[in-house]
């Protein structure tokens, strides 16, 4: 997904504990440009999936479709976890990691996606939870 200005001018401070918005929008760059190069050579990477979902849903970002479905080409970021089309505020951020946090301590993942939820929860643990540990290595970014 490309990102713009309007992008990163969307992501609310307060979606984000003890890291800066420039670190936040750097990471999230680097991760979209990631998974569009997987993309582009058909490969996934499940955890990068999870990064890149959180990352847009706490920057209640929108997104475009492949293809039109129902006639859409597109809608807001879903919740990474419960999947909601709710636009990401403080309590539904914490819920998202509590379960993120739930959900990796018993170790599932959608099927299919191995690695998945360590991506969601570990997206939290920097962005919420203050980790000071980025989910992905970027050049540039100040762990904490």
């Amino acid at each position: 997904m490309e990102l713009t200005g309007s992008d990163f001018d969307r992501i609310r401070r307060e979606h984000l504990r003890g890291v800066r918005r420039h670190d936040f929008a750097l990471l999230w760059l680097a991760a979209e440009q990631r998974a569009d190069a997987l993309k582009a050579r058909r490969r996934e990477d499940s955890y990068l999936a999870g990064v890149v979902s959180t990352c847009r849903w706490i920057a209640n970002a929108g997104v475009t479709f492949d293809e039109p479905i129902d006639g859409r080409h597109g809608e807001s970021a879903r919740s990474p976890i419960g999947c909601r089309s709710s636009s990401a505020i403080e309590e539904l951020i914490e819920s998202e990691a509590s379960e993120a946090e739930r959900l990796s301590a018993r170790g599932w993942d959608p099927p299919g996606m191995p690695g998945y939820v360590a991506g969601v929860t570990a997206t939290f643990a920097w962005t919420w939870r203050r980790s000071h540990r980025p989910p992905i290595e970027v050049s540039g970014l100040l762990a904490g």
